[in-house]
């Protein structure tokens, strides 16, 4: 994307902020104009004052009449430029902290195959630091860098029309800047994107490290991790300083041109002079004419310089802004209310790559309050066919129905309102426990929580703090056990209260103690609703209505606990195969009991 067209989409984001930009844009312009009433004026004066007015000057043989314009030209500037600034910072905030908001947003709808692949701590800092530069783009767009912009559009005719040969100088002055800018530019933009590559490598390097710092400081990381965010923080500085030594190189070429036409001005004045082609006031005008230009190009190689550098992160930032949801509600999508949980899946195919199907020619049927189970080898479409249910994705062929609706017809609130999900890790928020409860049912009461928690299992713990439900459970709740999480998760799904309920893998990793109490709980939420579980350990799925056995996409098996292992097919090998391990560990923990009563007698 051009520098030119990256502006632009800067500018557009004022949103409805664009006409109060506008109303600035015409102060600036109003602004540009009276600037240079004073050197016109200053000019005038000392012609007036040395009496070599030129013949066709109109100006009054008594200075007073311009000293008072240029004091209201000055004043008109001051009070202007003041309430310009002021509506420009306003503006500017506003609008900043809109972006940031609707940018997250975005992000929050974005699928779960993009957060996969696309590291937190890096949205983070594209958030954090493109906000930062569209604010000072802004301010700095309508406080200083447009009326630049237009003095200098003001300045050139301008100067054309008092004398031409003066304004030669200007004109090459403007041409040196702007050949060397774009010089400059064109070499540089490649580099500050790599810049601005190995800012987003620390920030996810360092943001990674803080998230697993109970794995750095257990392993003895701690020095590795600060020498690898070192070494990508000299690869950054090794980038870095050959831009700033470019810009350096603008800064000084552009100031030494100035003054290069200064002198040129009162060079070339001179011999005008001499040959009565101007007078000492146009000589003096001109001069402070190529002062305000300097300053104005000084003005506008910052706004060039500030673009420049803020590119990289803005073009990272417009990548995430223009990245499409893959699954958006329907112009025709109905919110139904509550469902009654009757679930068909109708010869439904799905693959992430376009080659190898995820799930194919699924179909089965879930009727209300029943428990389907979900069982095969890793990677056998379990998962994605229940991130098809809650539209993660949408099928490629097939469809899937709610209550005889297709779930593409039932805006994603609405669907996603009616099911529940139990993780295998219990995702929590660095918030308070009824925070972390309420985030299914924001309007739920300390007593709706109190009997969620206890039909959960939870109450004893949570009444154990001396905070209770104010308890802040810490960063993904790592102030809680595990088997608390996974409680607390549970808790959140009753007190939601959906028609479908998702388990996936929520007993996995706990001991067997904490696991008796979550699967109590779970007992308890699974009740009257339509439940889907996935499961390694069979052992938690042995009253199942029906068992579905998947392998490469596809249900191979179906049917209950005892009818898959009459069958004995893949689910009875699978069977077999963990209760013989169970088996025989019970077998070596009687002849351990037994060898120790030996050894007593």
């Amino acid at each position: 994307m051009s520098l030119l067209r990256l502006y632009t989409r800067v500018l557009e984001l004022l949103g409805k902020e664009a006409r109060l930009g506008w109303i600035l844009a015409g102060a600036n312009l109003l602004l540009a104009g009276a600037q240079f009433a004073e050197p016109v004026l200053f000019g005038r004066i000392v012609d007036v004052l040395s009496g070599n007015a030129s013949a066709g000057s109109r100006a009054s043989s008594s200075a007073w009449p311009l000293l008072a314009a240029w004091a209201a030209f000055g004043l008109f500037t001051i009070l202007s430029g003041a309430a310009v600034a002021l509506h420009a910072d306003q503006l500017a905030h506003r609008q900043r902290q809109a972006v940031l908001t609707n940018y997250f947003e975005h992000i929050m709808q974005l699928p779960l195959t993009f957060h996969t692949g696309t590291h937190s701590g890096r949205l983070m800092k594209v958030m954090l630091n493109a906000t930062d530069s569209l604010w000072r783009l802004w301010l700095g767009f309508f406080r200083e860098h447009f009326a630049a912009m237009l003095s200098l559009v003001v300045l050139l005719p301008l100067a054309l029309y008092i004398n031409w040969r003066l304004a030669i100088l200007l004109f090459a002055l403007c041409v040196v800047f702007t050949v060397l800018t774009t010089l400059v530019v064109r070499k540089t933009y490649g580099m500050q994107s790599e810049v601005e590559a190995y800012y987003s490598d620390l920030s996810a390097r360092a943001s990674d490290a803080l998230g697993n710092v109970a794995l750095v400081q257990s392993f003895v990381r701690i020095d590795a991790e600060v020498q690898g965010l070192r070494f990508v923080a000299d690869k950054l500085l090794a980038v870095q300083m050959p831009v700033l030594s470019w810009w350096a190189l603008v800064t000084v070429i552009t100031r030494a041109s100035t003054t290069i036409t200064v002198l040129a001005i009162f060079a070339v004045g001179i011999a005008l002079h001499q040959q009565g082609l101007t007078t000492v006031g146009e000589i003096v005008m001109f001069v402070s004419f190529a002062t305000m230009l300097i300053q104005k190009l000084e003005q506008v190689v910052g706004f060039i310089n500030n673009v420049f550098m803020e590119a990289p992160r803005l073009q990272e930032f417009f990548n995430v802004l223009d990245a499409v949801p893959t699954v958006r509600d329907r112009l025709d999508a109905i919110d139904p209310g509550r469902l009654s949980g009757l679930v068909e899946f109708n010869d439904v195919s799905f693959s992430y790559d376009g080659k190898r199907p995820a799930v194919e020619d699924l179909s089965f049927t879930a009727l209300p309050g029943q428990t389907i189970a979900l069982v095969g080898p890793t990677g056998a479409g379990k998962s994605t066919a229940i991130a098809l249910l809650h539209r993660a994705f949408d099928p490629q062929s097939g469809f899937i129905r709610i209550d005889g609706m297709d779930v593409r017809g039932i805006t994603l609130t609405a669907l996603r309102r009616n099911i529940g999900v139990v993780f295998q890790e219990a995702l929590l928020f660095d918030r308070s426990i009824a925070d972390n409860l309420r985030v299914g049912r924001p309007d739920a009461t300390e007593d709706d929580m109190r009997l969620a928690a206890a039909r959960a299992q939870a109450l004893e713990f949570i009444e154990r703090s001396e905070l209770q439900f104010e308890t802040n459970v810490g960063e993904r709740g790592r102030m809680l056990s595990g088997g608390e999480r996974q409680r607390l998760s549970i808790a959140r799904a009753l007190l939601k209260d959906p028609p479908i309920l998702i388990l996936d893998e929520a007993t996995s990793a706990l001991d067997a103690v904490t696991e008796a109490k979550v699967n109590a709980a779970l007992d308890e939420v699974m009740r009257g609703r339509t439940t889907f579980v996935i499961a390694h350990r069979l052992s938690t799925i042995r009253n199942a209505t029906r068992i579905l056995m998947f392998d490469h996409g596809r249900v191979i098996e179906n049917g209950t606990f005892d009818e898959l292992v009459a069958q004995g097919g893949r689910f009875a090998e699978l069977a077999k195969a963990q209760f013989m391990v169970q088996e025989n560990a019970r077998t070596d923990i009687d002849a351990r009991d037994t060898d120790n009563a030996a050894v007593k007698i």
